[in-house]
């Protein structure tokens, strides 16, 4: 089987169109990555000149005491820098979060014809989506990963055409991030000196997907990556990473491929929530609040699960920095936009850091 991944059209074929993933490849016995999956040097991964993110994750049970000030600041200074940040003592059960971990790994040991009827085009249901990689289509260099992406309509549909292997633990994290994203928003939105209508808080959070991501062994980690260098389009991300790492955040997220730039790695913690900010809470602040440049590192020995939640404003909800951070900035630093034109411009491009940005921002001259 591995001989005949030398033919760049055939393992796009065996992996894309027939749905058979990366974990097809691994699992047919390759002893190197095929040509298809090796990065260009500037998007390799070198884990030695990356350091490890040392800040302790914020425990969101004290946002309910005395110390409730110094959570809001935590929170709100993690969001103005990094854009990213842990939580404990949040409302998703451990037990849950270790269940959603082995219910991505039953689905995804699955004979990959039992997958591959959630395949575009295939799947019963539009909401549900079986891939690979971000946009193979598009991309010179591959993903080393899988995914099952699941679309939330209600909780009907979701129980109809989601999986049956993850279904109802998918959910149940859905309904629950979606909590710890409503307080977070509402805190942010605070600091910013705005109080945001409830429509309104519809729109920018109403649609929200939780994709469930599997990364084989790679047997060189070092030429690939698991996810390549973006930042998520949508307002928060909430996501579980297992215990086994190789999520890394750019530290400044403005600059690309800058020969100085600097990667943290995000530690596993047990029992946290990794949170992220998204590129439509950016536009909104006025760039106060900055959508986090991320990517996924491989490992040559074991398999690699994640499940994000990603929440985001709805495909016809008009995005634009809000008009009170305006006056208090004196300008506005990116233009009104639907948010589904932000979405095609997304999905039509490869993965290129926070250049998704560049369709919203208004060129300073």
């Amino acid at each position: 089987m591995s001989s005949t991944f030398n033919s760049s059209n055939s393992l796009y074929d065996f992996v894309v169109k027939d749905g058979n993933g990366v974990k097809g490849i691994v699992d047919s016995g390759i002893k190197e990555v095929p040509e298809r999956y090796i990065q260009p040097p500037h998007e390799q991964i070198n884990k030695l000149e990356s350091r490890t993110h040392v800040v302790p994750p914020i425990d969101l049970s004290k946002l309910n005491g005395p110390e409730h000030d110094l959570v809001v600041d935590q929170i709100v200074s993690a969001s103005e820098t990094l854009g990213f940040f842990q939580v404990i003592n949040h409302c998703v059960p451990v037990e849950l979060l270790e269940s959603l971990k082995n219910s991505a790994h039953t689905f995804f040991n699955l004979p990959p014809e039992k997958k591959a009827i959630y395949l575009k085009g295939l799947s019963p249901s539009p909401f549900v989506k079986y891939g690979t990689s971000f946009v193979p289509e598009k991309e010179k260099s591959l993903e080393w990963k899988d995914y099952i992406s699941m679309i939330y309509s209600n909780d009907e549909e979701a129980l109809q055409y989601w999986p049956n292997q993850c279904k109802e633990v998918a959910l149940e994290y859905l309904k629950l991030s979606t909590k710890i994203v409503r307080e977070l928003v509402e805190i942010l939105m605070g600091k910013l000196g705005v109080k945001v209508e409830e429509s309104k808080m519809e729109g920018i959070l109403g649609m929200r997907v939780v994709n469930m991501n599997y990364y084989p062994p790679c047997p060189n980690p070092e030429l690939t990556v698991g996810v390549g260098r973006h930042s998520d389009m949508g307002a928060i991300t909430v996501l579980l990473q297992d215990g086994i790492g190789g999520l890394y955040v750019k530290v400044d997220g403005e600059d690309q491929h800058s020969q100085n730039e600097q990667w943290l790695e995000i530690p596993p913690i047990h029992g946290a929530l990794v949170i992220n900010i998204g590129d439509a809470l950016q536009i909104l602040s006025n760039g106060k609040y900055k959508s986090a440049e991320h990517r996924v590192r491989t490992t040559n020995t074991e398999c690699r699960v994640s499940v994000p939640v990603f929440t985001l404003p709805k495909p016809t909800e008009k995005i634009e920095p809000l008009p009170e951070v305006v006056k208090k900035d004196g300008l506005a630093r990116y233009r009104e936009i639907v948010f589904q034109d932000y979405m095609k411009n997304f999905f039509e491009n490869v993965h290129v850091g926070k250049k998704s940005l560049d369709f919203a921002r208004i060129n300073s001259t």
